[in-house]
């Protein structure tokens, strides 16, 4: 009984230090990028309000750890006043089993409400700097399962729970493993394989993976 009970201490231990790194890390990583890439983001915000006159930032309401709710931040890349119900059919025939891929790509195709700038910002990933304020705030780290909205959230298998264990991240092994190459099915079993194998190793493993895959764009779409 006090072997189990130190175990289990030490265990708690190395969970409370290996957190405290990562915040560090967030911290650190998201302000030293903010700073590189403060005028970057300033012409991405010009550009996207000269081609579609509105805000440059998308806010919309994403699901984080335990089932928290957050405010994400994004480059808007579509067109003010599009509706979701293609997106939210595609969700749902991919969770059934279906096969979306089209083009090697399971995301809608010839998207009509996404822009000229949001089709390069998407295929670059740079819609989602703005995330790292979201990091700084803690509301996500840098390495964890995709900030998933309110109603994917409530059509996920429950076999998938465990994804929400963790904070949602920048980057994750969804992106660096296919992205959208990949269904929401394979998505999800990718969260919950990584929540499983979760470490510091894993996580810097993921962050220079990351780096090549942004670089030539692979899966992204």
């Amino acid at each position: 009984m006090v072997t189990r009970c130190h175990v289990r201490s030490s265990g708690t231990q190395y969970s409370d230090a290996a957190d405290a790194v990562r915040r560090l890390a967030d911290v650190l990583v998201s302000g030293a990028l903010l700073v590189v890439f403060l005028i970057p983001m300033a012409l991405i915000a010009i550009a996207v309000h000269l081609e579609d006159s509105g805000p440059a930032l998308f806010r919309q309401e994403r699901v984080g750890l335990r089932g928290s709710r957050f405010t994400l931040l994004k480059f808007r890349t579509m067109f003010q006043g599009g509706d979701d119900r293609a997106h939210r059919d595609l969700i749902a025939r991919e969770l059934r089993g279906e096969d979306t891929v089209e083009n090697g790509s399971s995301k809608l195709s010839n998207d009509r409400r996404v822009t000229r700038v949001g089709a390069f910002l998407r295929k670059t990933s740079l819609d989602e700097l703005p995330q790292l304020f979201n990091v700084l705030r803690g509301e996500m780290t840098l390495v964890g399962p995709r900030p998933c909205l309110d109603w994917e959230a409530e059509m996920f298998p429950a076999e998938f729970e465990p994804r929400f264990s963790v904070p949602p991240g920048l980057t994750g092994l969804w992106q660096v493993s296919g992205r959208s190459t990949m269904g929401t099915l394979e998505m999800l079993t990718l969260d919950v394989r990584y929540v499983r194998i979760r470490s510091l190793r894993t996580d810097m493993s993921i962050l220079l993976r990351t780096l090549p895959a942004l670089l030539w764009g692979s899966g992204a779409r």
